[in-house]
């Protein structure tokens, strides 16, 4: 017999959890099926951590682990995940929101060896579901969009709860998870497409709750669903997305070069002054950039070797930027159209000196 474990993080959830627990076991529990649940509760304000003993303390099977300060989900899950111990292990919300009978569903492409993960998707067909908010589906759908522009994946619902691994799987990805709230969602679905996982979906009810019953994910937690795609996907992006990106990170770069130095000119600094200061704040924006949402993942240089790499780019950025600005100008076009020129130029130039030289990431031996 296999045995599933099932993960609920808790935070604030007494007057679901005993009915969540009592539905899992009724709707999953078999003579086919072990079953292990494992309560993780975040710090919770009211009584879901004496609840949670007491079912434990009530059912063999059951396992509580405690944070001693919120950490969010993420950090919830990733403490389920490490101490599970069954051959599979999934996701349960410990509100009631999903149908833990559909995790007979997701078990079956695990339990014929076809897949090594599988996501419940609540946007496959299915008979009827309850209509609630469109921005929170519209955001859901975008997020998973710009997640498969970023993995090559072609899931359509990356922010469902209901996922479920092969334990050496999830054991294996889990260390690397950083999100401890709702980033984990994109954050792990990239782990699965940089693993090349065998990965399936299957379609699942959903029942989903009002924020006057309890939902907490909000908007600030879709903006950090965003920077997480960004973060984790940027550098094993398909080579046309990572471009795309960059042309944003390049974009910002050059109109700060632009503004700057058309800054400098107005309060009649020297030229070569102009040129170069307005460049070196642009650079310090493109380096920012480039290590929040891009290239710092397994970069081949030391600290220290990354930072001589990257003044050496400056150097051959900064001398180029400085012929086509100087040269253009000589040549009679305006500053503006001059300095537009040669950031455009450095727009290219960075891209690649960036991603083949400066983050080149480290080839596996």
């Amino acid at each position: 017999m296999k045995t599933l474990s099932l993960v609920i993080p808790v935070y604030n959830e007494e007057r679901t959890l005993r009915n969540i627990v009592s539905e899992v076991i009724e709707k999953i529990k078999s003579d086919e099926i072990n079953l292990e649940l494992v309560l993780v509760d975040d710090c919770s304000s009211d009584n879901s951590l004496k609840i949670a003993k007491e079912i434990a303390s009530e059912i063999p099977f059951v396992k509580v682990f405690h944070h001693e300060k919120n950490q969010g989900k993420g950090a919830a899950l990733k403490t389920g995940f490490m101490n599970a111990t069954g051959d599979y292990i999934g996701i349960q919300d410990a509100d009631l929101e999903y149908d833990p009978k559909d995790y007979l569903k997701l078990l079956k492409p695990l339990l014929e060896d076809k897949a090594d993960v599988v996501y419940g998707s609540r946007y496959l067909k299915r008979d009827t579901r309850r209509i609630l908010y469109f921005w929170h589906t519209f955001m859901n759908k975008g997020l998973t969009l710009l997640t498969n522009m970023y993995t090559n994946l072609d899931i359509t619902d990356m922010e469902t709860c209901y996922k479920l691994f092969k334990r050496e799987v999830i054991q294996e990805i889990a260390p690397n998870l950083k999100e401890n709230r709702f980033g984990f969602e994109p954050e792990v679905t990239i782990y699965v497409s940089k693993g090349k996982y065998r990965l399936y979906e299957c379609a699942i009810s959903y029942n989903p709750r009002t924020f006057e019953e309890g939902k907490k994910i909000g908007a600030k937690d879709g903006l950090r669903a965003l920077y997480c795609i960004f973060h984790y996907g940027g550098h094993v992006a398909p080579v046309p997305m990572q471009i795309l990106l960059y042309l944003f990170i390049g974009g910002v770069s050059a109109i700060a070069n632009i503004l700057f130095f058309m800054i400098f000119n107005h309060y009649k600094m020297d030229l070569v002054y102009s040129v170069w200061f307005a460049f070196i704040i642009s650079a310090m924006i493109n380096y920012f950039l480039c290590i929040a949402i891009l290239f710092r993942h397994k970069a081949r240089w030391t600290t220290f070797g990354e930072i001589v790499s990257y003044i050496i780019t400056l150097i051959i950025m900064g001398a180029l930027d400085y012929i086509c600005t100087y040269g253009l100008i000589f040549v009679g076009l305006s500053s503006f159209w001059s300095k537009t020129i040669s950031s455009l130029i450095g727009v290219v130039g960075n891209f690649v000196l960036r991603k083949y030289f400066v983050f080149q990431e480290k080839t596996k031996k």
